[in-house]
């Protein structure tokens, strides 16, 4: 079933799990993340970036997403993340998502605000959730989110408080040392930032650049806030890499391809759920 991103969230952030969040851009996205979490009795977020566009419109993904969801006992939630064109968020809302990412955090605090602001009014008009972001995270190895030029810049608590006040947003992106893609060296989390930021404020944080971090990290991050933790690239590294490895030693048929990379997602998609579920 579908249902939107506050009705996954809040029970995850009063009993102290998270939720996984999973880039779905394709068929074999979309069945990998909502069968696994069907397998594994959990919801799942099928996240479709505003960067994929180019592979599938909005209304091809919620017509994937609407029909896998029908056959799944667990809440799936059609999240659009990344995106700073208001446009395309009010057509994703039209298509059926329930809920979206207004990402303002390259923007100045207070047009960051007003934007986040009015995407929040129309899409709670309909009912859909709105995931905001504050400060930036740095780009790694094989990132396929954010831009070369971005560079790091931790959230302030003070500044999340009045933002969260300011906005009546539903989950708010943090940013405490993960980074797009995989890690170029050891990660430094910053969790006595994310502390502060949880002491400040009263709704859901989210985790971007799931992938890679330490387990200990990823624990530490759910028991001060953390609902929502984003994973994408290493189910595209898994899928590539277990992909390669079959073509050298046999040449499937598509479709038997295409079976295959639903079951390489899985096995990234339980790997996370498993960690997430820390009730």
């Amino acid at each position: 079933m579908l249902v939107n991103l506050k009705e996954i969230l809040a029970p995850a952030y009063e009993k102290h799990y998270a939720v996984g969040s999973f880039n779905c851009y394709s068929y074999e996205t979309f069945r990998g993340c909502i069968t696994a979490g069907e397998e594994m009795g959990a919801p799942v977020i099928a996240a479709f970036g505003a960067a994929y566009l180019a592979n599938m419109s909005l209304e091809t993904a919620h017509a994937i997403a609407a029909s896998l969801a029908r056959e799944a006992d667990v809440p799936v939630c059609l999240h659009l993340d990344h995106c700073s064109e208001v446009d395309v968020i009010c057509r994703a809302i039209k298509a059926g998502f329930g809920s979206v990412m207004y990402d303002g955090s390259a923007l100045p605090f207070a047009e960051n605000v007003a934007n986040t602001r009015a995407v929040c009014r129309a899409a709670h008009a309909c009912g859909v959730s709105v995931e905001a972001e504050l400060g930036s995270l740095g780009v790694g190895v094989d990132s396929h989110e954010g831009r070369a030029e971005d560079v790091e810049q931790y959230t302030d608590p003070e500044a999340a408080r009045d933002f969260i006040a300011a906005t009546e947003v539903d989950a708010l992106a943090v940013s405490i040392g993960t980074v797009h893609g995989l890690y170029k060296g050891k990660p430094y989390i910053r969790t006595d930032i994310l502390e502060e930021i949880h002491r400040a404020v009263d709704v859901p944080l989210v985790l971007h650049g799931g992938s890679g971090t330490p387990e200990e990290d990823l624990r530490a991050c759910i028991a001060r806030g953390i609902a929502k933790i984003n994973v994408n690239t290493e189910i595209s590294s898994a899928v590539v890499a277990q992909t390669t490895q079959l073509l050298t030693r046999e040449k499937p048929h598509y479709s038997t391809l295409s079976l295959r990379q639903v079951d390489y997602v899985k096995t990234v998609v339980k790997k996370y759920i498993e960690l997430f579920e820390c009730r």
